[in-house]
């Protein structure tokens, strides 16, 4: 559910994306830009040159305490006790049916503390669950997400310009990708995570919200010469399908299991004992539960998300995400379809059949770009 606010949230950037021209839409309780321009234009961007993205929407859960991590494991899919200093990991919020309420990220950032980073939409699930599961634990949970700002560069051309505005940081060269450092941009603390949601390398920077239009703008300044280009939720969400990573409300749900969805590897069963949702995630899907591949098809109409996917008279799933890809020229989709079809699958488009084929997820990976 969106967070529960009677208007949505405005953003620390919101004045530099309204001076810039970007047409706004309310994504997950927030006003955000969709596009400033030509999403074809803003994906290109970022696959050829770079992009830049306010993504303040994202909630930022600070948890500190002498069982922080112990905590993190009981709630979470994944081992984060583990991650060293400086480390991230991509990891679940489970119900205890097993199905996912919401995909994070966190971020180890001491001895005693981890940043947790949600989707904006599910703010007030994530933080509803964890101060329900940290009782026993010697830990707390401090909702930030209102004092810091959430910008990342994404693209072949993203390290050279995060150096250029004056960092003072170990060299971004020595960062790999899921960890974070520690810098300092004019005075003020900053988090830099090589991680993104693009399939580009690219950079996440944390910056205090009071501290947000600087950071920007120094961006755009330095990185306008090397073709920076901002970008909205248009271009970040086709970016994100050919790379082949799932959004939640499209190919997440708490009505799906991980193992369905591509993202078994992120619940740490072997590793750690008793989490939210363990029993669930071993007993695992019915055995005719849908699973997400991946779809290709010829000519230029996409399936769309809530299209059916179809074999013969048959429906056996449906489209969680389809776009026309902007990098490869052909339709693409994932699609939740039940096992047991015979191979040959179309998506309905509109009453009109359009025969797809299976691939392996990713559709794209940067290496394959000469």
């Amino acid at each position: 559910m969106p967070p529960s606010h009677a208007t949505p949230l405005q953003t620390p950037l919101e004045a530099r994306h309204v001076a810039a021209g970007a047409q706004l839409t309310e994504f997950g309780g927030w006003m955000m830009p969709l596009r400033y321009g030509s999403d074809l234009a803003e994906h290109a961007a970022v696959r050829e040159r770079a992009g830049l993205f306010d993504l303040s929407h994202m909630a930022e859960l600070r948890v500190r305490g002498a069982e922080a991590g112990a905590f993190l494991d009981h709630a979470l899919s994944g081992r984060l006790s583990a991650l060293e200093h400086g480390q991230a990991r991509y990891t679940l919020l489970l119900a205890e049916s097993g199905g996912i309420l919401d995909d994070l990220i966190v971020y180890r950032l001491g001895e005693t503390e981890w940043l947790v980073v949600a989707n904006a939409g599910n703010r007030d699930v994530v933080v509803a669950a964890l101060a329900e599961r940290v009782a026993g634990f010697d830990a707390t949970v401090v909702d930030e997400t209102e004092e810091i700002a959430l910008v990342a560069v994404q693209g072949p051309a993203s390290q050279a310009i995060v150096e250029a505005i004056g960092l003072e940081s170990e060299p971004l060269d020595e960062l790999r990708y899921y960890r974070v450092v520690e810098a300092i941009f004019e005075g003020e603390d900053v988090l830099v995570a090589r991680t993104g949601y693009t399939g580009e390398d690219g950079f996440e920077l944390y910056v205090p919200a009071h501290a947000a239009e600087d950071l920007w703008d120094a961006l755009v300044r330095v990185g306008a010469p090397l073709g920076l280009v901002p970008c909205g939720l248009a271009a970040r969400d086709t970016l994100r399908l050919e790379a082949g990573m799932p959004l939640y409300g499209h190919e997440l749900s708490v009505d799906t299991l991980p193992a369905q969805v591509g993202v078994g590897r992120s619940v740490a069963l072997r590793t750690k004992g008793a989490f939210v949702g363990r029993e669930a995630v071993e007993a695992g899907p019915a055995e005719d539960a849908p699973v997400l591949v991946g779809l290709v098809a010829e000519g230029r109409r996409a399936g769309r998300a809530g299209y059916a996917v179809v074999d013969g008279d048959a429906e056996v799933g449906v489209v969680t995400s389809g776009a026309l890809s902007p990098t490869l020229g052909h339709p693409i989709a994932m699609a939740l379809v039940r096992p047991g079809h015979s191979g040959s699958l179309a998506i309905d488009v509109r009453g009109t059949r359009i025969p797809v084929s299976i691939v392996d997820l990713p559709f794209y990976r940067r290496q394959e770009r000469a």
